[in-house]
C-alpha cells in the first residue's frame, strides 16, 4: 500500500450509526481452491488488474509480493481517489509525503515507510527495506535517504496542483476541519497551544506579566468544539488508503498492504478508514486470529469492526478479510463499503459493495 500522509484532511462526514456485512466465496471451488486471487480496498480494477497480471503467470516474477507492488504501483500512479502516491493529499504545511507497508506472510517480514519526502514510489521503498535491511519501518528524512541510496528516483516534489489547491482551500476556510484537540485557537490556523492543562506557577507569572493569563486560555470550552468526532474529516474520497492482500498459484502466503495483516497458514486481512484509531485496536491482526481460532471470515471481520465502534461509536472504517481458501467478506461501521476480487474463476475484476 501507499498513501499520502494526510495530515489535516479536508471535508466533513454525516457518520451514521450503522455498519454493514458483505458476504462472497469468491475463492472457493468445490473439490478445491482457486488460486491465484487479489483482493484490493475499494473499486480500484487497475491496480487489481495489475496485481493479476503479475500474479496470474506464477514461477519466477509471478510472486504475490511482486503482484502487490505492481497493484499498489499502478495506483500510486493513477492516484486512486485523488488521494493515494505523489499528488495526493497534503499535510497542514502543505507538502504531500508518503506512507507504505508490505508484508510477507509466509515469512512474517515487513517493510514499511512512513512520512517519506521527495520519493514517489513509495511500495518499492517498503519492499526495500523489507528486502535489504533488519529494520521494519523508517520514517521521514530517514526513510528518504534510504530509498534513494537503493536507486529509486529522487528528490522529486510530490504535491500537484490539486493538492496545493486543496490546502489553500483549507488555509481559507480557517484550517477547518482539523485533527488538533485541546488547543488554542481551536477555530483558526495555528501556531496552537494547550489548554485544559494544570497551571505551572512559573509559566502562568510569564504569561500574566505579558497580559495573557491562563484564564484567557480556559474561560471558551467550546472552542474544542470543531474536534467533535461530528466533524472528523476521514470520507471515501481523503483517507487515502489502498490495501492489497493476494496468494499466488502456489498458495503461498498473502501479501497485504497497509492497515493489513497475513499469515500464510491462516489468511490476510486489508483495513481502510480512520487509521488513527484504528492502529489502537490492531482490527487486522484480530481478524488473522480469530480466523486461526476458526471464525470464518465473515464472523471475524464483523467481531474486528464491532470491537472498535463499542468504543468510537462514530468511528468511520471497513476491513475484508480473506482465508487461506480463499474465501472473502468485508465489514464495516459508518459508511459504504467496497472492495475490489480478481481470481482465476473470473473473467475480469469484480466489486463487492458492503451495504448497511
Amino acid at each position: 500500500m501507499a498513501r499520502s500522509n494526510p495530515g489535516l484532511l479536508l471535508g466533513l462526514l454525516l457518520l451514521r450509526l450503522t455498519w454493514c456485512v458483505a458476504v462472497d466465496g469468491g475463492g472457493v471451488e468445490e473439490g478445491g481452491f482457486v488460486f491465484p486471487v487479489v483482493v484490493s480496498t475499494w473499486p480500484f480494477r487497475e491496480a487489481v488488474r495489475a496485481a493479476w497480471d503479475v500474479v496470474k503467470t506464477g514461477g519466477a516474477g509471478g510472486s504475490a509480493v511482486d503482484a502487490v507492488v505492481a497493484g499498489c504501483s499502478a495506483c500510486e500512479e493513477l492516484r486512486c481517489d485523488g488521494t493515494v502516491g505523489p499528488g495526493g493529499s497534503p499535510d497542514e504545511n502543505g507538502e504531500t509525503t508518503l506512507d507504505a507497508l508490505i508484508m510477507n506472510g509466509k515469512t512474517m517480514e515487513i517493510g514499511a515507510v512512513a512520512a517519506m519526502r521527495y520519493v514517489k514510489d513509495a511500495i518499492m521503498a517498503a519492499k526495500l527495506v523489507m528486502e535489504h535491511t533488519g529494520h521494519t519501518l523508517l520514517v521521514g528524512e530517514k526513510a528518504t535517504s534510504f530509498a534513494i541510496s537503493m536507486g529509486l528516483a529522487g528528490p522529486t516534489d510530490l504535491s500537484s496542483p490539486e493538492s496545493i489547491e486543496k490546502w489553500s482551500n483549507w488555509r481559507q476556510n480557517n484550517c477547518q476541519p482539523n485533527f488538533w484537540k485541546n488547543v488554542a485557537p481551536a477555530g483558526n490556523c495555528g501556531p496552537y497551544h494547550p489548554i485544559n492543562i494544570p497551571k505551572d506557577p512559573v509559566k502562568s507569572a510569564v504569561w500574566e506579566d505579558q497580559g495573557i493569563t491562563c484564564q484567557e486560555w480556559l474561560q471558551n470550552d467550546n472552542l474544542l468544539e470543531p474536534t467533535s468526532s461530528h466533524f472528523n474529516s476521514v470520507n471515501r474520497h481523503n483517507h487515502d488508503t489502498i490495501s492489497m492482500a493476494v496468494i499466488d498459484k502456489e498458495g503461498d502466503g498473502p501479501i497485504p498492504g497497509s492497515s493489513a495483516y497475513g499469515d500464510d497458514e491462516v489468511g490476510a486481512c486489508g483495513a481502510t478508514g480512520d487509521g488513527d484509531i484504528m492502529m489502537r485496536f490492531l482490527p487486522c491482526y484480530q481478524v488473522v486470529e480469530s480466523m486461526r481460532l476458526g471464525m470464518e471470515p465473515r464472523d471475524a471481520a464483523v467481531d474486528a469492526i464491532s470491537r472498535i465502534a463499542r468504543k468510537y461509536p462514530d468511528f468511520v472504517g471497513a476491513v475484508f478479510a480473506i482465508n487461506k481458501k480463499g474465501v472473502h467478506a468485508g465489514a464495516c461501521h459508518g459508511w459504504t463499503f467496497q472492495y475490489s476480487v480478481r481470481n482465476s474463476s473470473m473473467q475480469d475484476v469484480e466489486v463487492i459493495t458492503v451495504t448497511p
